[in-house]
């Protein structure tokens, strides 16, 4: 039977964290009796620098129950990092991982299915959301878009699918060879390839607490994934740059006729308005320019991307 692991990262879950412990090891109980999975499977909880109870129910946790261990990072290192941690421990300890958030939206009774996807040869099974019913308007729109230009910027993805996913052993120690400081796993695991299948869910309200993605942290997100993935928008910048220099050369020539023609007339509101949109769109391009040069600074210092404190492993 195949040992199976569940990583899952905490940053401030205190409220959630006894019952996705809970629901978890009844998970595993059921994968070892039914035959799908052994007993040395196990549940890491990656506490991302929480400031609140969260290692410390992880802690007690681990002393209680049988399957479950945890890591505990030296500070908060951002959801991708800390999921990368747990990844990157578990991967030698077990034939293939679940990684899910601990807020208990991912449904766990369809754990069973990303078994069986495994058990078929998959090396990655992707957790998609079968609607977003539960979402607010404004978030349902701004998903839609988010993955539409993904899309256009050239990122491969699958839609509607977040960190809710199963990767074998051979697809981890591939992820393992990147060595990009700014992560993006969405964006990676298309790019490793190898046998992929699609386990189709129901997401749930979150069980308690609140959520860790504001609308700040979400915009940020899609920006790295674009960011990381894609230099379409510096194409966009020289599209920008060459339609701005044609119409320059218009505007030359128009006032060069007139001034020849002697129709040359004042024209302040044009001459504002044209200062104002040369200047916004140079800034633009410079924001965006900036964003690049940020991350080819962050990845030339190749900084480690996550330090272990404590480790509970069995």
């Amino acid at each position: 039977m195949k040992t199976i692991y569940f990583v899952v990262p905490c940053y401030n879950e205190e409220a959630v964290l006894p019952e996705t412990a809970k629901q978890l090891c009844a998970q595993i109980d059921g994968l070892v009796r039914d035959g799908l999975a052994s007993s040395e499977s196990r549940v890491m909880f990656v506490d991302d620098g929480s400031r609140d109870r969260t290692w410390e129910l992880i802690a007690s946790l681990s002393e209680k129950e049988t399957y479950v261990c945890g890591l505990k990072l030296s500070r908060n290192c951002g959801h991708q990092n800390a999921l990368l941690a747990g990844l990157m421990t578990a991967k030698d300890l077990c034939d293939a991982i679940i990684s899910l958030d601990a807020d208990l939206q991912d449904d766990v009774e369809v754990i069973p299915e990303f078994i069986q996807k495994f058990s078929e040869g998959c090396d990655i099974v992707y957790g998609v959301r079968k609607s977003r019913a539960t979402d607010t308007t404004f978030k349902r729109g701004t998903a839609h878009g988010f993955y539409r230009v993904m899309q256009l910027m050239g990122v491969e993805l699958v839609s509607d699918h977040a960190d809710y996913r199963l990767m074998s052993r051979r697809a981890i120690e591939s992820l393992s060879q990147f060595r990009e400081v700014n992560l993006f796993l969405r964006g990676m695991m298309p790019v490793i390839g190898f046998k992929t299948a699609n386990v189709f869910y129901e997401r749930h309200e979150r069980f308690a607490g609140e959520s860790k993605y504001p609308l700040k942290k979400m915009i940020a997100f899609a920006v790295d994934g674009i960011t990381s993935f894609s230099t379409v928008p510096l194409r966009i910048i020289s599209g920008i740059g060459f339609v701005v220099f044609f119409i320059s050369i218009i505007v030359l020539i128009y006032a060069l006729v007139a001034k020849l023609t002697g129709n040359a007339l004042s024209g302040w509101a044009t001459t504002i308005g044209s200062i104002w949109l040369i200047g916004g769109i140079q800034l633009l391009c410079t924001g965006i320019c900036g964003e690049y040069i940020g991350k080819v600074y962050k990845e030339v210092k190749a900084r480690p991307r996550y330090f272990i404190d404590t480790a509970i492993i069995k």
